[in-house]
């Protein structure tokens, strides 16, 4: 049984599924980024370590959290193996020592990374359903007034922003 029943390993155990692994990915990802930032200043090891765990024990309290985190890093673990295997491939083509990732490259990674991760907090929580009854159900009044909100804020953008260039342009002429 891989549920922790009789037979089953302490690894996959719910106690250390869903308390112990969940704390310990919590608190050593914020406790590197405390240590990285300095943000309680420099060298402050054991107060990084103290908002690492209380952050890492408030997480792990609330079971709607861990439930997210649990769901969502296998999907993390096989986007790295994708990166990973991507990396390996591409970096053959370069000489020993000689790799260097185009920044378009890195672009790309990034947003198809943000891509996958929205997509699955959006249907681990549930909000994935709600949007696709949102545009695909008898509520269409509802997704026509939100497309039509969308399609203003970028008109008023566009006249905001991209009417300034025009405007200098106007000034120039007016003072030949």
């Amino acid at each position: 049984m891989a549920n922790g029943g009789i037979g089953g390993t302490i690894l996959s155990s719910p106690l250390f599924v869903e308390t112990v692994l969940p704390f310990l990915l919590i608190f050593a990802v914020v406790f590197a980024i405390l240590q990285k930032t300095e943000i309680l200043g420099k060298g402050k090891k054991q107060i990084d370590s103290i908002v690492a765990l209380v952050i890492g024990l408030i997480v792990v309290a609330f079971g709607q959290a861990v439930g997210i985190i649990v769901y969502l890093i296998p999907v993390l673990a096989i986007a790295i193996v994708v990166i990973l295997a991507f990396m390996i491939l591409y970096g053959m083509t370069f000489a020993q020592g000689d790799f260097k990732i185009h920044w378009g490259v890195q672009t790309a990674i990034a947003i198809l990374g943000a891509i996958v991760i929205i997509v699955a907090l959006l249907i681990f929580t549930g909000a994935w359903d709600y949007l696709s009854a949102l545009f695909y159900s008898d509520s269409s009044a509802i997704a026509t007034n939100m497309i039509f909100i969308v399609l203003g804020g970028i008109a008023i953008g566009f006249i905001v922003w991209g009417g300034k260039g025009k405007g200098k342009d106007k000034d120039k002429d007016k003072d030949k």
